[in-house]
Parts: structure tokens; C-alpha cells; sequence
């Protein structure tokens, strides 16, 4: 029996990984990566918003499998507009805290500081102690693991939205028992997981070496992921509301 659904699963493993490159994926971890100082960061980045997708997919595709649920078109594209807003504001907010720290003259800091350089940073700061960049989230919890994982994760969550009823109902067409249709999900869920974590990898090199570099071509390159962030997010969004009819009495709704 595992011998014969091997390839199913090596298919949903593979999958994973090339869904890992859809563009809404790439640019909203390109802006978030742009952020961030070290490799290890960026690779943690890249896995915990995997891990994120995953738990999405498992919850809503494992419920179209167990339990037949069902997805109006309305909810497919509410989820999906979902995406389209979190791009915008990813892209928006980066592109603030760009625009505060050119405009006093300072680095950027950098969205989570690595949790072994997290207490010198009071040598960047101003004469009242705090960066005016950062957030006071990132003031208070930025020498965190748990706070540096868990907006990437909860990002993951959001851009599973759009992708599980699809993820589901390829399996349905595919597989009769919902058993291996979770195992189809979950291997998907670690080929993402793989694949995007890969693509962190590779987004944190160019930044690396233009903040190593000169801080101009850095933060250049940081207001190039925002702006892509906030045009495409405005292009989704554009799109399924008019284009799918998401605000009209018939919407068009094809998971995928």
C-alpha cells in the first residue's frame, strides 16, 4: 500500500516546493527578508512562514477531506483577498520605517536583531534610549525567538488562506482515502517548508552584501521588495474583487 501511494506523496512533496515560488510567496518574504541582518535569520524566516502555511492547509484542506467541508465562493475570495491586504500592508509598513530612518539619517534596524547581538543595541540608539524606527513590539520583545518566528509564521498562516481549498480538492480528484490525502497535504506542507526556506536563503544574499556594501543600495533594494509588495498586493486585490466579482451576487471562483 505505501509503496503504491509513494508517488502521490513524492508528487505533493514536490508540489510544495514549487508552490513555495509563487510570486505573492517570494515578494512578501523578499520585503520581510529585507529586514533582516544575518543568514540564519532569514532561513528562520523562511521556515516558520512555511510551518505557518502548513498548519492553514492542514486545518482547511484536512476539513474539505474528513468532513466534506464545503467553500462558497464569497469565503474562497474573502481568503484570497486576505493576501492581496496582508501584501499591502507588509509593503506600507516597511516602506514607513524606511522612509523614518533616511529621513533622520540612520540605518535602518533591522526587523528582529539576532538574539546573540540583541543587547548592544543601545549603541545606535538616540539619547532617549530607544531606536525611533522600531516598534515598541520590536523594542520590547526584539531579543525574542518566539517574537523573531512569529510574524513570519503568522504571514504563513494568512497566505495559506488562499491555497488549501485547492490543495484539497486537488487531493479529492486524486486520492478516494482521506487518510493518504493528509499525507499528500502534509508532505506538501514540508516541500513549502523546503522550498521556501531555500528561497529565503537565496533573497538574503543580495541584501547581505548590500548592506555590507553601502546602506543606500540597501535600503534601494528594500524600498524595491516594498514598492513590488504594495503594487502586486494592489493587483490582487484589484483583481478579485472586480475582476472574480468578490463584492457582487455571482462571484467566479476557481481554487488555484
Amino acid at each position: 500500500m505505501l509503496a503504491s501511494a509513494f508517488p502521490l506523496l513524492l508528487l505533493g512533496f514536490s508540489l510544495g516546493m514549487r508552490h513555495a515560488t509563487d510570486a505573492d510567496h517570494v515578494i512578501a518574504v523578499a520585503t520581510v527578508v529585507s529586514r533582516v541582518r544575518s543568514l540564519g535569520t532569514a532561513l528562520l524566516i523562511g521556515a516558520m512562514w512555511g510551518v505557518g502555511h502548513t498548519l492553514t492547509l492542514m486545518v482547511i484542506g484536512g476539513g474539505i477531506l474528513l468532513f466534506g467541508l464545503v467553500v462558497p465562493p464569497h469565503v474562497g475570495l474573502a481568503m484570497e483577498l486576505s493576501v492581496a491586504l496582508m501584501l499591502i500592508g507588509l509593503g506600507v509598513y516597511h516602506l514607513a520605517r524606511l522612509y523614518r530612518a533616511v529621513r533622520r539619517g540612520e540605518p535602518p534596524a533591522p526587523d528582529v536583531a539576532p538574539v546573540e547581538h540583541a543587547a548592544p543595541v543601545a549603541h545606535v540608539a538616540h539619547h532617549d534610549g530607544h531606536r525611533h524606527d522600531l516598534g515598541w513590539a520590536d523594542r520590547v520583545f526584539g531579543g525574542s525567538r518566539v517574537y523573531a518566528s512569529l510574524r513570519p509564521l503568522l504571514i504563513g498562516v494568512v497566505h495559506g488562506l488562499a491555497g488549501s481549498a485547492a490543495v484539497a480538492l486537488l487531493v479529492l480528484t486524486t486520492v478516494r482515502d482521506p487518510r493518504w490525502g493528509i499525507g499528500y497535504i502534509a508532505l506538501f506542507g514540508v516541500g513549502t517548508i523546503a522550498g521556501m526556506t531555500l528561497i529565503t536563503g537565496v533573497l538574503a544574499l543580495p541584501f547581505a552584501y548590500a548592506r555590507a556594501r553601502t546602506s543606500g543600495i540597501h535600503n534601494a533594494f528594500g524600498a524595491v521588495a516594498s514598492l513590488l509588495s504594495v503594487g502586486f498586493g494592489l493587483f490582487l486585490a484589484y483583481d478579485i474583487s472586480f475582476g472574480s466579482g468578490l463584492f457582487t451576487a455571482n462571484p467566479q471562483w476557481t481554487p488555484g
